[in-house]
């Protein structure tokens, strides 16, 4: 049986700044398979942000070859390949002139969506997200909070139907309970509509707690990729201390919290 061909595909992928003195990307190869998640973790600096910009051409290659449904994205009209790949920045990235309906229905109705099918559209999106649209239907940005304006910002990523979403570093601003809920409640949304993710972080227990597969990215260069068994069997030093983190957090935590029934 042939396997199913990858979503999106980076082979060889290179991309530099500065006149090439910086080379942000260097020699990456990932696959994603259709209904995965893939977590991309790295500190700052690591390539793994302009990586995924490559995805839907916010920026281009210098070499190597990506592919997104199977198409060459230098092939496809770069405004269209955006329109079909939804993305949720950290802030939210939310226009702070238009309400909370307007934000989310903006790319249906760049499409040519009738407004009505846009209005139900927006009401669905804001059941998924878990926002009363009698409340915050007609709200702005600003009256919103940090964990409100994200899930408007994937309420919009999702407006457009598409198959794959794309998430810089989403949850990194909000504070622990907001970010642990949110991040729970996008992961059942990501197996309840059958997408494909790819999400950036710094935060290796963020990776661990939601991701399918993690790649580990490292001044420009993929360290390891794979499922959590098959990183543990990773012999680069960077990844073993990422993955040694979350484990030396959640000893010293077993020390110093109290134990259960005790306050």
């Amino acid at each position: 049986m042939t396997a199913a061909p990858p979503l999106i595909a980076f082979a060889h992928v290179g991309k530099s700044f500065d006149g090439g003195r910086v080379r942000a990307v260097d020699d990456v190869s990932i696959e994603v398979a259709e209904g995965e998640f893939l977590a991309i973790v790295g500190g700052s600096g690591s390539g793994k942000t302009t990586l995924l910009r490559l995805a839907n051409r916010l920026i281009d290659a210098d070499s190597g070859r990506i592919t997104v449904e199977g198409e060459d994205v230098r092939a496809v009209d770069p405004v269209q390949l955006r329109r079909r790949i939804g993305y949720v920045f950290q802030s939210g990235g939310l226009f702070s002139h238009i309400s909370v309906a307007g934000n989310i229905g903006i790319t249906p109705k760049l499409q040519g969506t009738p407004a009505a099918e846009i209005a139900s559209r927006v009401d669905q999106l804001l059941d998924l997200v878990r926002l009363d649209r009698t409340l915050y239907r007609d709200r702005f940005p600003h009256e919103l909070s940090g964990g409100q304006r994200q899930r408007v910002g994937v309420a919009r990523a999702l407006a457009a139907r598409p198959r794959i979403v794309l998430m810089d570093e989403p949850f990194g601003a909000l504070d622990p309970l907001t970010r642990d809920a949110l991040g729970d409640d996008y992961r059942a949304l990501h197996s309840k509509l059958g997408l494909t993710t790819v999400m950036i972080t710094h935060d290796m227990t963020e990776a661990i707690l939601l991701a399918d597969r993690i790649a580990v990215m490292r001044a420009g260069r993929l360290l390891a990729q794979g499922t959590l068994t098959e990183l543990s069997d990773s012999d680069d030093a960077y990844v073993g201390e990422l993955l040694r983190t979350p484990r030396r957090q959640a000893e010293r935590l077993n020390v110093l919290l109290p134990r259960d029934g005790a306050a």
